[in-house]
């Protein structure tokens, strides 16, 4: 019997059982074998005699070179194939994406960590390679702080966490500051069980702030604070410190609550204000460096973590209302002396001015009271005159001792800024850093002759001044001047009359008082007539034996006439 030639159509039903469909593989991952490279290509087989050109890129992973080799298996997926004997259009990058989706999926589900590479930067974060799946990375999640440069975390696998994802968009959102906190977490509890206060452990300045450090300790980071480096003054951390250095730290105390540790480095070290009386005695003189200078003074470092202040007070002897800048400089090494110690409040009072000559004593030395000098007149108040002297120290010369006669208001005039005047030393008062001095004293007090005079005593005046209530006369040749009452003119009141006298002329009065706080002697031209009456009428005999008092008077007058 003949065989029956097979029809076209047996012939097609025969191909499709030998050979899959086009619909199986387009729009699905299907198995390929790598059967060349050429270029920058590698040449995919999957099978219905057609074969695919996938880039090298696609087989390359985030940071690294593509592995590939002609005889390797991949999986490709299959965007479509032009015909049963054409070239298929193949992606490797779309196949690894629907195995990473369905993978991440199960992550997500699962509240599992996926791996993943930094390999781009996009608009607020970062792009991350996920098996194929490209996720973003949220700038505030890539640490648990700020990092400014990220650089060192790219290209490189490391874990993450998946905190969103859409497959119909094809979006996906991981934390890799997440997997930090929980780590974290868990080595926070284990250390938090493993150290005490007290304890001497190893970390890692991790940052620096204007206030202190914080190390992380293994998994926990504490705070270093400024205060706590160094016994000396440090003003700011990174003077001592720099970001990723180990340092040796003590637990000072730790909060159960918050979980916050304090740390402390100077606390290894021995505390060098132990025992500070002893070392640094009130009176003794030692030498220190200016560290810090302020409004008020000047911070001086006698040893390390050791520092004394000296008050703006106790700079100079003379530069009062200077700033301390003007006196000192930072990093100057000067000779201070102990005033003020105390321990308990870790503080030092230091003076400088006690190091060099005192100048009010020195002043008292050459110059004591009596002295005359000569200087310039510095300033003018309302109380009087400063005079600068020697050892650019200043003496004051108070308006009551500017003029014997004059009130000091009035002369006070007689002086300017820059005048050289005279002056005697009167008082020099060290303690009080207090010259006074006196203008008027360089001529003789006129009231000490005066004063010098008794009630009862004559006296012969010039007269001045002649008015309506009396006349101003000069005491003898003193200079002093009295002022005789109208009343005490004359023992007769016809004679009170002040008109009676003349400018220049002489006349006898007699002293009825010495005021000396007020300066004024008190004269009467009455009582002294008075008093030559009584005296006679005792001498000459008395008025009821017979003798007038013309008489008598006459007689005493001729006496008088004879004895000069």
């Amino acid at each position: 019997m003949t065989a029956q030639m097979p029809s076209l159509s047996d012939f097609e039903a025969l191909l499709n059982e030998t050979l899959p469909t086009e619909d199986g593989f387009e729009g699905n991952v299907v198995p390929g074998k790598v059967v060349a490279i050429e270029n920058d290509f590698a040449i995919i087989d999957i099978g219905l005699k057609a074969e695919g050109r996938v880039p090298l890129k696609e087989f390359a992973s985030a940071g690294k070179a593509a592995e590939i080799k002609v005889g390797d298996d991949v999986e490709v997926f299959v965007d479509r194939i032009e015909n049963a004997l054409g070239e298929a259009i193949l992606s490797r990058d779309k196949a690894r994406r629907e195995e990473a989706w369905e993978a991440l999926e199960k992550a997500f589900e699962g509240d599992a960590r996926v791996d993943g590479v930094i390999f781009g930067r996009v608009k607020g974060g970062f792009t991350v390679d996920l098996s194929g799946a490209v996720a973003f990375l949220p700038g505030s999640q890539v640490d648990i702080r700020p990092i400014r440069d990220i650089t060192p975390l790219m290209n490189i696998e490391q874990p993450f966490q998946i905190l969103k994802m859409d497959r119909r968009r094809g979006n996906i959102v991981v934390s890799r500051r997440a997997v930090l906190e929980e780590d974290r977490a868990g080595q926070r509890a284990e250390l938090m069980n493993k150290i005490n206060e007290g304890d001497s452990v190893e970390g890692v300045v991790k940052n620096i702030t204007d206030y202190g450090a914080f190390v992380d300790l293994g998994g926990i980071d504490g705070l270093l604070h400024v205060t706590d480096i160094s016994w000396r003054r440090v003003n700011h951390p990174s003077e001592v410190l720099s970001i990723g250095e180990s340092v040796k730290v003590q637990i000072i105390r730790i909060n159960p609550e918050t979980q916050r540790i304090s740390l402390g480095m100077k606390q290894l070290a021995d505390d060098p204000w132990e025992g500070i009386e002893a070392k640094y005695p009130v009176g003794a003189k030692f030498k220190g460096v200016v560290t810090n200078i302020t409004d008020y003074g000047a911070f001086v470092e006698l040893e390390s973590g050791v520092e004394g202040l000296v008050h703006v007070s106790e700079m100079s002897w003379v530069k009062k209302n200077v700033h301390p800048g003007k006196i000192v400089s930072t990093s100057q090494e000067v000779e201070v002396m102990v005033l003020e110690v105390d321990p308990a409040k870790r503080r030092i009072s230091l003076g400088l001015k006690q190091c060099g000559e005192n100048p009010w004593e020195a002043f008292s030395a050459k110059y004591p009271a009596g002295t005359e000098i000569e200087g310039e007149v510095k300033n003018i108040t309302e109380f009087g005159l400063f005079i600068g002297l020697d050892g650019d120290v200043d003496g004051m010369v108070h308006l009551s001792d500017l003029d014997w006669e004059r009130s000091g208001e009035e002369a006070i005039q007689d002086f300017k800024k820059g005048d050289m005047v005279k002056a005697v030393v009167l008082d020099v008062d060290t303690k009080k850093e207090r010259i006074s001095l006196g203008i008027k004293q360089l001529s003789g007090d006129p009231f000490a002759n005066v004063s010098a005079k008794k009630k009862g005593e004559q006296v012969t005046c010039v007269v001045k001044a002649v008015n309506d209530n009396g006349i101003e006369v000069e005491v003898g040749e003193t200079g002093m001047t009295s002022f005789i009452r109208r009343s005490d003119l004359a023992r007769d009141r016809g004679d009170q009359r002040p008109e009676r006298f003349a400018v220049g002329d002489k006349v006898d009065a007699m002293v009825t008082g010495v005021d000396r706080s007020s300066r004024k002697v008190n004269l009467s031209i009455k009582a002294l007539e008075v008093a030559e009456e009584k005296a006679a009428v005792e001498q000459y005999g008395s008025a009821d034996s017979g003798a007038s008092l013309g008489d008598i008077l006459g007689a005493a007058l001729e006496k008088a006439k004879e004895d000069k």
